[in-house]
């Protein structure tokens, strides 16, 4: 978990400053994230689990790999959405204020980027990482093509006790995650969560004092010194090194319009070349597997899980928006909360899915109604948890401008907390909806007690045939996954990319 998060930062750094800094980069690398985002862990596993096996023969290293870029995979697109965002909204005289500092564009990520987006990454992080608590059991135990792989591992433990209906093993694992959990949170998250409030941009005191006693602990230590002792050198040289590599910030080169013009044609040519040839090959391999039938019944599939997501949004956005709002502004209710809703955010949610099962199996509650509830429980925390980051960051200054002019309370929300937040909405919603297609691969297909239940959807259409041996499941797992990459993909571009660029023109500070 903590390797794919450390390989998660080092991707969320890399895409964030490329699509934020460079016109060109933005135009390929945000599509390229909303199909990354769009295809499911799942569908990742059926395709590195023969090469890593294959990289360490007679070794479980493979499984091992497979596994971390797995668990990568549900971390990484959610961090780099979150970055992206605090760059694209930076405050404009800040962004000046490094270029009339001369920074090198090392010296302005280290000393301006990063800090600026500290806050909201944190808690992004912190959710990312909770989100691939969901997808252990799908990374430690997996079949694909008809044979199945398991990795010493709470994950495997719980598939393979419910799909022996054993619930009192379940529950032993359930208990042990939630020890692991709430240790992570107490060690990690909650020091590094009240050590991100120093990167706060206001100019008055907010008077919100998060708490940490492990913080508090290291920093009246020899441990803080020590580190930043060996950090000084390391830093020094850091930008010595990287300022002489990437050059000043803000250091444009002069392009004439019609040759910056014919770039971008040539550019736009290029990539438009790459995604023809890239499409001819996918349509090819899929009517010669699977056939023109088939596709008219994925989109159908797709279709009803997407009429589930959106149902989900809807529902978690009303529930949880006034709710991480109030949390996010009141300090006392911040540190009170905050560790309970860390631990049930990084829960992983499908642990309770056998005995969420039995009990829609005592009710008869068809899985197709179901599935949106399993779905709920992993993704609703995106919403909650951008919310409380969102609320949180919000400058003191708006938060005494509004009380001195006495605002009523639907005037403070539709003109200071709603339009405040409106950016961290987004990026919730749109980070939760890409989580709740994810999650439809294990909250459509449900096993237990030996019985395997199916809701009608694209989830259940691709775990079918990630599992499945028989002739030309290749063709109908490329199908299925293209489908739910085009259902996502279009949604981003006619939806969320329209709400983020009015966040970021209308409700930037």
């Amino acid at each position: 978990m903590f390797i794919g998060l450390l390989a998660s930062l080092i991707f969320t750094f890399v895409f964030a400053v490329a699509a934020a800094r460079s016109r060109r980069a933005r135009a390929v690398l945000l599509p390229i994230l909303d199909i990354l985002q769009s295809v499911p862990v799942l569908g990742f596993l059926s395709i590195t689990v023969t090469p890593f096996i294959a990289l360490f023969p007679g070794s479980e290293m493979g499984l091992e790999c497979a596994a971390i870029f797995a668990i990568f995979t549900s971390q990484a697109w959610n961090m780099a959405f979150s970055l992206y965002y605090s760059l694209a909204s930076q405050p404009r005289d800040l962004a000046e204020a490094a270029v009339d500092l001369r920074l090198s564009r090392w010296q302005r990520f280290w000393r301006l980027d990063l800090p600026s987006g500290a806050i909201p990454l944190v808690w992004n992080s912190m959710m990312s990482f909770g989100g691939a608590w969901f997808f252990l059991t799908a990374s430690e135990a997996v079949t694909v093509a008809g044979k199945s792989y398991a990795l010493p591992g709470v994950g495997a433990y719980v598939a393979s006790a419910a799909q022996a209906g054993r619930l009192t093993d379940v529950w032993w694992a359930v208990l042990t995650m939630v020890v692991v959990v709430a240790a992570v949170n107490v060690l990690f998250w909650s020091p590094l969560t009240a050590w991100a409030e120093k990167f706060r941009v206001e100019d008055s005191e907010s008077g919100r004092e998060p708490r940490s006693l492990v913080l508090t602990v290291l920093r009246r230590s020899r441990v803080s010194a020590a580190f930043g002792w060996v950090m000084a050198p390391v830093t020094a040289v850091c930008d010595k090194v990287f300022g002489a590599v990437f050059g000043r910030a803000g250091g444009q080169t002069v392009v004439s319009t019609r040759r910056r013009r014919s770039g971008d044609a040539v550019f736009a040519l290029a990539v438009a070349a790459i995604l023809s040839y890239a499409v001819f090959q996918v349509v090819q391999v899929v009517l010669r597997g699977a056939g023109g039938g088939e596709v008219r019944h994925v989109f159908l599939l797709g279709a009803a899980t997407m009429s589930r997501v959106v149902v989900l949004i809807i529902v978690c956005t009303l529930i949880w928006v006034p709710v991480g709002v109030l949390i996010g502004l009141d300090p006392r209710m911040s540190r009170f909360l905050s560790p309970i809703l860390q631990i049930a955010a990084s829960f992983p949610a499908n642990f309770l899915f056998p005995m969420v099962g039995a009990v829609f199996l005592a009710w008869h509650l068809s899985l197709d109604v179901g599935g949106i509830v399993l779905m709920a429980l992993g993704t609703q925390w995106y919403i909650l948890f951008n919310v409380i980051a969102g609320a949180s960051a919000i400058p003191n200054d708006l938060l005494e401008a509004a009380r001195d002019m006495n605002l009523t309370r639907a005037l403070k929300w539709r003109k200071v907390l709603l339009p405040a937040i409106f950016g961290s909405v987004v990026t919730g919603g749109i980070t939760a909806a890409g989580g709740a297609w994810n999650a439809s691969i294990v909250a459509e297909v449900l096993t237990y007690h030996g019985r395997t239940y199916h809701a009608f959807g694209l989830g259940d259409y691709i775990a079918t045939w990630t599992a499945s041996a028989a002739p030309g499941h290749g063709a109908h797992l490329l199908l299925g996954i293209v489908m739910m990459c085009v259902f996502v993909v279009a949604t981003n571009a006619v939806f969320w990319r329209r709400l983020y660029a009015l966040a970021a023109r209308r409700f930037s500070y």
